[in-house]
């Protein structure tokens, strides 16, 4: 597709425009796979976020936010029903002096079990991608 075909009159234009579509193309890509990488540590960092402390969904996002991972409440309660569901968290409902009560997140016991091994699960793998980029 980026190769201007013999007796083409455009003047390479259409390789241009080939290659100008082809690294848009691969912008999306990236931007993709960052998206991709992210949800994939996202259930971790807010297992991180949550250990030692009970909090509200909004202080889990606004955590999670002072860490440059931006997150909505689209995704987060979704995750947090899941997590739930797969026992390790639990909530507490506590009354608000502005408002209906809140629901407050907290690690289980199986939670913080779990993030243990999740925690030894990212050391060995941020050590892997060290080892690989200091090989270049």
């Amino acid at each position: 597709m980026g190769h201007v075909k013999a007796g083409d009159k455009t003047g390479g234009v259409k390789s241009w425009n080939a290659n100008k579509l082809k690294g848009k193309e691969m912008a999306l890509n990236v931007e993709n796979t960052k998206a991709q990488m992210r949800k994939g540590v996202l259930e971790y960092c807010i297992l991180l976020v949550l250990d030692g402390k009970p909090l509200y969904a909004s202080d889990i996002i606004e955590e999670l936010r002072n860490s440059k991972l931006i997150v909505v409440e689209g995704t987060l309660y979704p995750l947090l029903t899941r997590l739930k569901n797969d026992g390790l968290l639990g909530y507490r409902w506590e009354e608000s002096t502005q408002g209906p009560p809140r629901k407050y997140y907290e690690l289980t016991d199986s939670g913080k079990e779990f993030l243990e091994g999740l925690g030894e699960a990212w050391d060995e793998l941020e050590t892997a991608v060290r080892m690989i980029k200091s090989h270049k």
